[in-house]
């Protein structure tokens, strides 16, 4: 069998597809016959109450849990995702929430930790300037290669996150939750960066609760409801179908809860009829 990682798909042909992907742990069903397609240079956001499966199936993919039933095919071969290294070799890169930085290290340590081409023989030089490569093809706003990880922002610590992820040049990155707890500004930029790596042709996927941050770069937006596929929508979709998908109610329902929501919220005699 050829090696996936060395096979482009062909064109029109999804970078990554699931098909029937199932996970049980013991006798609970976490994932139910999941189908989700992504393209070099889109972006899916995958939204969801909590328990929805969203961490599974993003285990799933990074390598860390392996499925129960279903194919997964990358790069237009089929493959196995048996370990986070296997993902990683493949091309697929991920970034969880938690970012996985070492603050008492600075940006260029972070960048290559763990990826060092000879641990025992630092090319410091080379090692600078393929970081500084990386984080001006991200627009990235670090003051110095040298800066520690812990002086800087929460915006700039996603940064150096994603920078990481490039460095062995994947098909598709993950982010999972990549805005939470940002402040405007920093939000901002993220969003910025990942619209910067969706033009740089890869696949991206989302995980976020934050539906105007989804409304601002997602192509698509895929819900999982209960471990199970629940629709697929655009940013133009209406919040009512959007929410009935995650929740399970009705867009009527929906409707009604977000106008008495509305009028809770204007002064009194401005109500909506």
């Amino acid at each position: 069998m050829s090696d996936p990682s060395s096979t482009a798909p062909r064109p029109g042909e999804p970078v990554l597809s699931l098909r029937g992907v199932s996970k049980n742990f013991g006798a609970v069903s976490a994932l139910t016959d999941i189908e989700l397609d992504v393209h070099a240079g889109e972006v899916v956001a995958l939204v969801g109450d909590n328990g929805a499966g969203k961490s599974t199936l993003v285990k799933i993919l990074a390598g860390v849990h392996q499925p129960t039933a279903g194919t997964i095919r990358f790069n237009g071969q089929e493959v196995s995702l048996s370990s986070p290294a296997a993902a990683l070799n493949l091309g697929i890169a991920t970034v969880f929430q938690d970012l996985a930085l070492c603050e008492n290290l600075d940006v260029v340590a972070n960048i290559y930790l763990g990826r060092e081409q000879d641990p025992w023989q630092l090319d410091e030089v080379a090692m600078e300037v393929r970081a500084w490569t990386l984080l001006n093809e991200l627009s990235a706003r670090i003051p110095s290669v040298r800066e520690p990880v812990a002086s800087l922002s929460g915006g700039q610590r996603q940064t150096v996150a994603i920078a990481r992820s490039l460095l062995l040049e994947p098909k598709l990155i993950m982010l999972d939750e990549p805005t939470a707890a940002l402040g405007v500004a920093q939000t901002a930029e993220v969003l910025n960066l990942i619209e910067r790596v969706r033009a740089r042709g890869l696949g991206v996927i989302m995980i976020s609760h934050n539906m105007e941050d989804v409304r601002a770069v997602a192509d698509r937006i895929v819900v999982l409801r209960l471990g199970r596929n629940n629709g697929v929508f655009t940013p133009e979709d209406s919040n009512q179908q959007l929410v009935a998908a995650i929740t399970g109610a009705s867009e009527n329902a929906v409707s009604r809860r977000m106008s008495r929501k509305q009028n809770a919220a204007m002064p009194e005699g401005e109500a909506t009829p």
